[in-house]
């Protein structure tokens, strides 16, 4: 009897040795844990870079617009200044834009031919936004006219290094061009 009594804990303890090695009921949780930073980070990256396209397509419809009224002699007819034309764009920029900072930079400048039209890029060797030969001229009839606006897009998962963020202080710099000559309205 004293033989069984001994074997019996044993036997236990083996059965639950056996058991446990068995039971896997938190490998689930260990490997989710072990994939989900990289996973929620690369689905953030995405959703962020998505973000910064449509964003992109937004500015670049809103230029569009706003350099409509340049091409057709309304903006002339009414006297718009940079500020009136940045106020045209962000009219169209939805809720995505902060327009009351100093990020939207519009440049609109002319020019005698097509062949003469040079645009210089806005961020220099550090890469530092530079807005400093930025100016506003709407022209005349029949003037040739480069709408260039650029918008500070800012990036939250720019830390990866990916290659989005164009600017020194890990933001994207959103461009949109408009070149046209004006329509031959009346002055």
């Amino acid at each position: 009897m004293s033989v069984t009594r001994l074997s019996s804990p044993f036997r236990a303890l083996f059965t639950r040795a056996r058991r446990l090695k068995r039971d896997e009921s938190g490998a689930v949780a260990m490997e989710f844990g072990f994939v989900a930073f990289p996973f929620f980070l690369l689905l953030f990256s995405i959703i962020e870079v998505s973000m910064a396209f449509f964003a992109n397509q937004i500015l670049d419809n809103a230029v569009s617009d706003a350099a409509r009224m340049i091409r057709t002699g309304q903006a002339q007819a009414q006297g718009f200044s940079e500020t009136e034309f940045k106020n045209q764009i962000c009219t169209k920029l939805m809720g995505l834009f902060d327009c009351t900072g100093g990020k939207l930079q519009v440049d609109v400048k002319t020019f005698n031919s097509f062949a003469d039209v040079a645009i210089p890029n806005p961020i220099d060797d550090q890469n530092n936004a530079n807005y400093d030969d930025f100016g506003y001229d709407h022209g005349g009839p029949e003037t040739i006219i480069v709408a260039r606006v650029y918008y500070e897009w800012p990036l939250f998962t720019n830390f990866l290094q990916t290659g989005l963020g164009n600017l020194a202080n890990g933001d994207r710099l959103l461009a949109a061009v408009s070149t046209f000559r004006n329509e031959p309205f009346p002055e």
